[in-house]
């Protein structure tokens, strides 16, 4: 299996590049500089740049792209447009690695995560570039997209367990009344999606037993 990830050298990124090399795929790293990644491949290119062409062959593209500043918070959504757009009507899957935000709190699906009065300011616009551009992704029936949200706890430095719940829309719990999940942990449900999951065209989540 051919995967490639884009913006490989973020936290995520080399977690999720780890991962699937170690289970023997063909990983190729997308960097905008030097591979920092376990990646043997290497396509260094800016996001905005790549081509129809660059991604021709993969089985799978992981976005891995993040922003942060006021500044760049747009890119959530240009980014993903872009590589959407050069995915367009082929069968290489498109995975996304997303924000726990815009996870549903209620059955009606009408309030999210970043809705509530305990979410903390600094990432409200944040999670409003990232919902923003999760609702412009579910209008795209062109491309085979898989958006997975982490739990609300997303730890960068947390511990690999192994062990994981996947879950849907709504914000899910494990049973310890947790919503956390390490990015190594993540990483391993992003691969085994790509590796035997089906959730074309929908949001799923995941979070640690």
């Amino acid at each position: 299996m051919k995967i490639a990830v884009v913006c490989a050298n973020g936290k995520a990124g080399q977690l999720i590049v780890k991962e699937a090399v170690n289970r023997g795929f063909d990983v190729t790293a997308v960097v905008k500089g030097e591979n920092k990644s376990a990646a043997q491949n290497v396509i260094v290119k800016d996001l905005f740049d790549l081509t129809a062409t660059d991604l021709t062959d993969f089985d799978a593209v992981v976005d891995a792209f993040g922003a942060w500043t006021p500044e760049t918070l747009p890119q959530h959504s240009t980014s993903l447009a872009h590589l959407c757009d050069i995915l367009s009507g082929t069968d290489t899957r498109l995975l996304v690695v997303g924000g726990a935000g815009s996870l549903y709190v209620n059955k009606e699906h009408t309030a999210c995560v970043s809705d509530g009065a305990d979410f903390p300011e600094v990432f409200k616009p944040l999670a409003s570039a990232m919902a923003k551009a999760l609702g412009e992704l579910r209008q795209r029936n062109d491309v085979k997209w898989t958006y997975l949200s982490p739990a609300g706890d997303f730890q960068a430095d947390g511990e690999r367990s192994g062990k994981y719940i996947l879950a849907g829309e709504e914000l899910t719990l494990n049973s310890k009344s947790e919503s956390i999940i390490s990015y190594a942990d993540y990483a391993i449900a992003m691969v085994d999606e790509i590796e035997k999951g089906g959730h074309i065209g929908q949001r799923i989540s995941v979070v640690r037993e």
